[in-house]
């Protein structure tokens, strides 16, 4: 295959913005798909390798040695195999190289329609490796309609349009269109597709986790890291963060000087209110760390695998323990992964709430 073509589709893969090694695939799979209906090839047999930096090209068909022909398209008889490689025997498997008159004419005949389908393999093949490395990720995407009905924002990611759903969206916040936003990349379906599909979300814990990572250096460096996120989007975050250096602050590092660090998480969550607590192995001083603000008296671990404690709090800390609606208190449990019993310690048995009722 002459320089030329190697030329044409460097210039190619610039103006659609592809890599070189997507469209020589793409362009790869057209040829194989041209040749297997050229030569009514309706099987595995045929392959083709293309090295852009050699400016090569090889196709071949994989035939089967015989002694008789039954299959005209998958056989060949052991004579002629031996021109190809010596010794061949009945049962092996040899390569026949296409001849370049034989690519030409494919091409000339099928040139344009393999150029096409090239160029959608590669674009569809571009998608699905940038989807795959954008999972549990933040991305930038622009808002491009919103449905006046259901509130599901069409967001325009590259060349494709996804849905934001209305129940992944924060409460009270409203999108129009044009409007630049982060989304986090929970999962995405059907890869080995030829359009994959993303679940987006703006209320998953991991959009907290990730802001913060870039956020915060010493969480990005892996000295701070993110032992546990509890969220109820555009409300409030509780986050649990451990350091693995003893003259680092971990919970300091996460607010920042000046709260410069956190405030400018809130503002980007629309105001949602978080707590950086201190994850401890210790689980009753876990679980007080993560009722915080709320001073806690003690922890007492309930016997059993259930995992539930009583917790004892001032009585005038009790609501602020309890929380808004229970809350404090309910992030604090999905926090710890513990119910919690709380307590005032005045014992006044009326005033107290477990986990099962703020659930």
């Amino acid at each position: 295959m002459n320089s030329e073509f190697f030329d044409a589709l460097r210039l190619l893969s610039k103006e659609k913005g592809l890599k070189m090694e997507a469209l020589c695939d793409g362009i790869q799979k057209a040829i194989i798909t041209a040749v297997k209906k050229d030569y009514d090839n309706k099987e595995d047999m045929v392959f083709c390798e293309i090295n852009h930096e050699k400016k090569d090209m090889k196709v071949y068909i994989r035939k089967n040695v015989v002694s008789e022909i039954s299959d005209p398209v998958s056989d060949i008889l052991v004579d002629h195999a031996q021109k190809y490689k010596t010794g061949a025997l009945p049962g092996e498997i040899i390569e026949i190289p296409l001849e370049t008159k034989d690519v030409s004419r494919i091409a000339a005949d099928k040139g344009k329609h393999v150029l096409r389908q090239g160029i959608r393999e590669a674009e569809h093949g571009q998608l699905r490796e940038e989807f795959q490395s954008r999972i549990q990720e933040i991305i930038t995407v622009k808002v491009q309609r919103i449905d006046p009905i259901t509130g599901d924002a069409t967001i325009e990611i590259g060349k494709l349009e996804e849905t934001l759903p209305k129940s992944e969206q924060m409460p009270h916040e409203t999108f129009k269109e044009g409007d630049i936003i982060k989304v986090f990349v929970v999962d995405v379906k059907d890869l080995d597709r030829k359009f994959p599909k993303a679940t987006l979300s703006r209320t998953h814990s991991g959009l907290v986790k990730r802001l913060f990572e870039t956020e915060v250096p010493e969480i990005y460096d892996g000295t701070v890291e993110i032992r546990a996120i509890s969220r109820e989007a555009g409300s409030r975050t509780k986050m649990a963060v451990y350091s693995s250096d003893e003259n680092v602050d971990p919970v300091g590092a996460c607010i920042g000087p000046r709260g410069a660090r956190v405030g400018k998480i809130v503002d980007m969550l629309g105001g949602e209110k978080i707590d950086i607590v201190r994850f401890s192995e210790d689980q009753a001083e876990f679980i007080s760390e993560a009722l915080k603000p709320a001073d806690v008296i003690a922890v007492d671990i309930n016997e059993g695998d259930e995992r539930s404690c009583s917790v004892t709090v001032p009585d005038t800390q009790l609501s602020l323990a309890i929380g808004n609606k229970g809350q404090n208190a309910r992030l604090a449990a999905k926090l710890t992964g513990w119910k919690i019993d709380i307590r005032p310690e005045s014992g006044i048995t009326e005033q107290t709430i477990n986990f099962d009722e703020i659930t």
